[in-house]
Protein backbone atom coordinates (compact mmCIF):
# COMPACT_ATOMS: atom_id res chain seq x y z
CA UNK A 1 0.00 0.00 0.00
CA UNK A 2 1.07 3.73 -0.81
CA UNK A 3 0.45 6.19 1.61
CA UNK A 4 0.61 10.22 1.10
CA UNK A 5 1.30 11.89 4.65
CA UNK A 6 1.40 15.18 5.63
CA UNK A 7 5.53 15.58 5.81
CA UNK A 8 4.74 17.85 9.12
CA UNK A 9 3.20 14.36 10.64
CA UNK A 10 6.15 12.54 9.62
CA UNK A 11 8.61 15.46 11.64
CA UNK A 12 9.95 16.90 8.72
CA UNK A 13 10.00 20.90 10.04
CA UNK A 14 7.60 22.53 7.65
CA UNK A 15 4.99 23.75 9.82
CA UNK A 16 3.96 27.29 9.32
CA UNK A 17 6.28 28.34 12.82
CA UNK A 18 9.41 26.02 11.35
CA UNK A 19 8.36 22.95 13.54
CA UNK A 20 6.58 19.64 12.85
CA UNK A 21 4.08 17.98 13.88
CA UNK A 22 5.63 14.32 14.26
CA UNK A 23 2.95 11.55 15.33
CA UNK A 24 4.50 8.55 16.68
CA UNK A 25 1.07 6.73 16.57
CA UNK A 26 0.90 7.32 13.09
CA UNK A 27 4.21 6.25 12.66
CA UNK A 28 4.01 2.95 13.82
CA UNK A 29 1.19 2.36 11.94
CA UNK A 30 2.35 3.16 8.64
CA UNK A 31 5.99 1.79 9.23
CA UNK A 32 5.05 -1.27 7.21
CA UNK A 33 3.94 0.73 3.85
CA UNK A 34 5.23 3.27 1.28
CA UNK A 35 4.95 6.18 2.75
CA UNK A 36 4.77 9.83 -0.10
CA UNK A 37 5.48 12.86 1.96
CA UNK A 38 3.88 16.14 0.67
CA UNK A 39 3.83 20.02 2.41
CA UNK A 40 0.95 21.78 0.39
CA UNK A 41 2.05 24.50 1.28
CA UNK A 42 5.42 24.59 0.71
CA UNK A 43 4.54 22.64 -2.94
CA UNK A 44 2.11 26.18 -3.22
CA UNK A 45 5.41 28.19 -3.00
CA UNK A 46 4.89 28.94 1.08
CA UNK A 47 7.72 29.41 3.08
CA UNK A 48 9.10 27.93 6.27
CA UNK A 49 8.35 29.67 8.84
CA UNK A 50 5.50 31.70 7.26
CA UNK A 51 2.37 33.12 8.86
CA UNK A 52 -0.14 30.76 10.34
CA UNK A 53 -3.48 30.95 7.94
CA UNK A 54 -6.95 29.62 8.32
CA UNK A 55 -9.49 29.40 5.92
CA UNK A 56 -12.54 32.33 5.30
CA UNK A 57 -15.18 30.83 3.61
CA UNK A 58 -13.47 30.48 0.17
CA UNK A 59 -10.17 32.07 0.82
CA UNK A 60 -7.57 31.12 3.00
CA UNK A 61 -6.07 34.18 4.86
CA UNK A 62 -2.67 34.57 6.82
CA UNK A 63 -2.15 36.27 10.18
CA UNK A 64 -0.97 39.19 8.21
CA UNK A 65 -4.45 39.82 6.58
CA UNK A 66 -2.55 38.49 3.30
CA UNK A 67 -4.80 36.20 1.38
CA UNK A 68 -2.63 33.32 0.45
CA UNK A 69 -5.65 31.24 -1.10
CA UNK A 70 -3.70 30.92 -4.54
CA UNK A 71 -0.55 29.28 -2.80
CA UNK A 72 -3.15 27.06 -1.05
CA UNK A 73 -4.97 26.50 -4.28
CA UNK A 74 -1.49 25.45 -6.10
CA UNK A 75 -0.34 23.38 -3.62
CA UNK A 76 -3.34 21.32 -3.19
CA UNK A 77 -3.55 20.93 -6.80
CA UNK A 78 0.69 19.80 -7.34
CA UNK A 79 -0.38 17.17 -4.20
CA UNK A 80 -3.69 15.68 -6.43
CA UNK A 81 -1.08 15.70 -9.32
CA UNK A 82 1.72 13.58 -6.91
CA UNK A 83 -0.80 11.99 -5.41
CA UNK A 84 -2.24 10.40 -9.48
CA UNK A 85 1.19 9.92 -10.32
CA UNK A 86 2.44 7.89 -7.20
CA UNK A 87 -1.10 5.88 -7.47
CA UNK A 88 -1.81 6.28 -3.51
CA UNK A 89 -4.35 4.02 -2.29
CA UNK A 90 -4.83 6.82 0.82
CA UNK A 91 -3.84 10.16 2.41
CA UNK A 92 -3.51 11.05 6.17
CA UNK A 93 -3.37 14.48 6.32
CA UNK A 94 -2.56 16.69 9.45
CA UNK A 95 -5.75 17.76 11.39
CA UNK A 96 -7.25 21.09 11.32
CA UNK A 97 -5.05 22.94 9.14
CA UNK A 98 -6.58 24.97 6.14
CA UNK A 99 -4.79 22.42 3.51
CA UNK A 100 -4.86 19.55 5.31
CA UNK A 101 -7.92 19.51 7.39
CA UNK A 102 -10.23 16.67 7.54
CA UNK A 103 -13.70 17.22 9.63
CA UNK A 104 -12.67 20.23 11.47
CA UNK A 105 -10.88 23.41 10.92
CA UNK A 106 -9.80 26.95 12.16
CA UNK A 107 -12.91 29.23 11.77
CA UNK A 108 -10.98 32.06 10.45
CA UNK A 109 -11.12 34.21 13.29
CA UNK A 110 -7.24 33.01 14.51
CA UNK A 111 -9.27 32.30 17.74
CA UNK A 112 -8.00 28.30 18.19
CA UNK A 113 -12.21 27.77 17.53
CA UNK A 114 -12.83 24.71 15.13
CA UNK A 115 -15.67 24.51 13.06
CA UNK A 116 -17.00 21.72 10.60
CA UNK A 117 -15.31 21.63 7.40
CA UNK A 118 -12.03 20.71 4.97
CA UNK A 119 -8.72 21.82 4.32
CA UNK A 120 -7.89 22.89 0.38
CA UNK A 121 -5.94 19.74 -0.08
CA UNK A 122 -8.02 17.38 1.70
CA UNK A 123 -11.28 18.91 -0.37
CA UNK A 124 -9.34 18.56 -3.84
CA UNK A 125 -8.02 14.71 -2.95
CA UNK A 126 -11.59 13.88 -1.65
CA UNK A 127 -13.17 15.16 -5.15
CA UNK A 128 -10.29 12.77 -6.99
CA UNK A 129 -11.87 10.17 -5.03
CA UNK A 130 -8.80 9.12 -2.68
CA UNK A 131 -9.37 8.20 0.54
CA UNK A 132 -8.48 10.91 2.86
CA UNK A 133 -7.99 10.72 6.62
CA UNK A 134 -7.04 13.03 9.62
CA UNK A 135 -3.70 11.91 11.38
CA UNK A 136 -5.88 12.17 14.78
CA UNK A 137 -7.76 9.31 13.56
CA UNK A 138 -5.75 6.17 14.80
CA UNK A 139 -8.29 3.97 15.01
CA UNK A 140 -10.14 4.56 11.55
CA UNK A 141 -6.51 4.93 9.44
CA UNK A 142 -6.05 1.10 11.66
CA UNK A 143 -9.10 -0.46 10.50
CA UNK A 144 -8.73 1.08 6.88
CA UNK A 145 -5.28 -0.90 6.71
CA UNK A 146 -6.43 -3.98 7.95
CA UNK A 147 -9.63 -4.12 5.14
CA UNK A 148 -7.21 -3.08 3.00
CA UNK A 149 -4.71 -5.63 3.68
CA UNK A 150 -7.46 -8.25 3.87
CA UNK A 151 -8.45 -7.80 0.26
CA UNK A 152 -5.51 -7.44 -1.05
CA UNK A 153 -4.11 -10.85 0.72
Amino acid sequence: MKIMVSACLLGQNCKYNGGNNRNEILLELIKDHEVVSVCPEQLGGLSTPRPCAERCGSQVMNADGEDVTKEYMLGAERTVAIACREQIDLAILQPRSPSCGCGSIYDGTFSGRLIPGEGITANALKRNDFPVFSGNEPEKISMFLAVYDKINE
